[in-house]
């Protein structure tokens, strides 16, 4: 048995979590632990000053988690309510998570050899309980949401590593509307993070994304990362290819993606800034992930995300996001508009204020525009002032107001969400609601 110390585990477990090897983020490029279970929104945990307090030296185990929970009352009187508009692929997350939600990783470096390398074993486990209004019964869902065994470090593949497993793989999201907009995750193998010519290669192949896709295909994932473009700044390249024969009988085409983005890091810093450019065609739509097997090539789908994070003076912290997504389809074509920012301002060491603005549009080709704005105010204590300073306890108040349209396309969803907002809901009679109540949200 190889003992590890909390020293020498800390980088791995940040690099395993954020599916690329210890200290390949650059200097000011916030490090994140990705979590998911099944399609529930899932957190994103800053680690990169913070690690050496998330990660535990249990025996010879590494112990990393998370933790958030709300609970409050609407507007009708009943149980928390959360909003979200039909049509778009994600809500803004502050006072807006009705659900109790769980995970804890452990992994243990299994061995490590004379020229560096390491071999590793993962797993994280996950649990969700819904919380809102309209929930009906107990719905707890469990997940393993990663296991997957790594060998990192190795010489032949020039410090780069071999892995398979199910792995949250090397995705990208916006932290305050909690999008992964970039999302390559599964079950799968692959090489990655191979340095070739100031640049890291990885390849890797998936069968599946999760547990629930109910048709597995497969998916083959090349990226490139790190060309410098610019001081502080680096383009990524991404290409994903899910090809007809490995899901047969689906009546769809193959399908692929191309990611491009550019990520601008020590911005007043710690902050960063990420521009992306997406493009899919026929069950490449996922954009990384898999879409739907029955797309042809006659589905399409553009997407532009912006978002920036910056700690402007001790006490003041900011998010800010846009998105611009076109779907086309023989039934009908689509677009989806989002921007949105939070603001954190800390009075005192452990007491700040927090406001989070967002609005979502729909536009369909055939019907009406949807829309939706949602504003919390959330007075906060925390560990610390800065903007991701955890554990936080939030009182918060959230107000949303949506239009018919938005109402009329939100009736009979199953995302407890969206149907907060359906004209045969507890708020049809004016199209907008709100929740007070307690919001707890902590990673160690």
């Amino acid at each position: 048995m190889h003992k590890v110390s909390l020293s020498s585990v800390t980088p791995l477990v940040v690099a395993l979590l954020c599916g690329q090897p210890a200290g390949a983020a650059e200097a000011g490029d916030p490090q994140v632990v990705d979590t998911d279970v099944g399609g529930v929104e899932a957190p994103v945990i800053p680690v990169d000053e913070l690690a050496p307090k998330l990660a535990k030296d249990v025996g010879d185990l590494v112990v990393a988690g998370y933790l958030r929970a709300l609970s409050g009352i609407n507007s009708e009187g009943s149980r928390a309510a959360c909003f979200q508009l039909a049509g778009s692929q994600a809500k803004y997350r502050l006072g807006n998570e009705c659900e109790v939600y769980g995970e804890l990783f452990i992994g243990k470096q299994l061995a490590s050899f004379a020229d560096g390398a390491t071999l590793t074993a993962n797993t994280m486990f996950s649990l969700n309980t819904p919380m809102a209004y309209n929930t009906a019964g107990n719905s707890t869902q469990g997940r393993v949401a990663q296991a997957y065994m790594a060998a990192e470090k190795l010489s032949f593949l020039n410090g780069g590593a071999a892995w398979a497993g199910r792995r949250y793989y090397k995705r990208e999201d916006i932290h305050i509307n909690d999008f992964f907009y970039w999302n390559p995750q599964g079950l799968g193998g692959g090489i990655e993070d191979i340095a070739i010519g100031g640049v890291k290669v990885s390849l890797a192949f998936f069968r599946e994304d999760n547990q629930d896709q109910p048709i597995k295909a497969d998916r083959y994932d090349f990226q490139v990362r790190g060309l410098k473009a610019n001081p502080n700044g680096e383009l990524e390249f991404g290409l994903s290819v899910i090809p007809e024969s490995g899901h047969v009988n689906t009546g769809g085409d193959s399908g692929w993606s191309v990611t491009v983005q550019h990520r601008q890091s020590n911005i007043l810093g710690d902050g960063w800034n990420k521009f992306a450019v997406q493009y899919g065609v026929g069950p490449g739509t996922g954009l990384g992930s898999t879409g739907p097997l029955t797309n042809t090539t006659a589905d399409k789908r553009w997407r532009i995300v912006e978002g920036i994070y910056a700690q402007m003076t001790p006490k003041l912290g900011g998010m800010l996001t846009a998105v611009y997504q076109k779907d086309q389809s023989p039934a009908g074509d689509q677009t989806w508009t989002s921007l949105g920012g939070r603001l954190t301002y800390g009075f005192t060491e452990h007491w700040k204020l927090q406001g989070e603005l967002g609005h979502d549009r729909v536009q369909p080709t055939a019907g009406e525009t949807r829309n939706l704005t949602k504003l919390t105010i959330a007075p906060t204590l925390a560990m610390a002032r800065g903007f991701w300073a955890r554990p936080e306890l939030r009182l918060f108040y959230t107000y949303a107001r949506w239009n018919e349209a938005a109402a009329l396309a939100a009736n009979g969803s199953g995302n407890s969400a969206i149907a907060s907002t359906a004209s045969t809901g507890i708020f049809a009679s004016g199209n907008r609601g709100s929740t007070i109540g307690l919001q707890f949200e902590g990673w160690w």
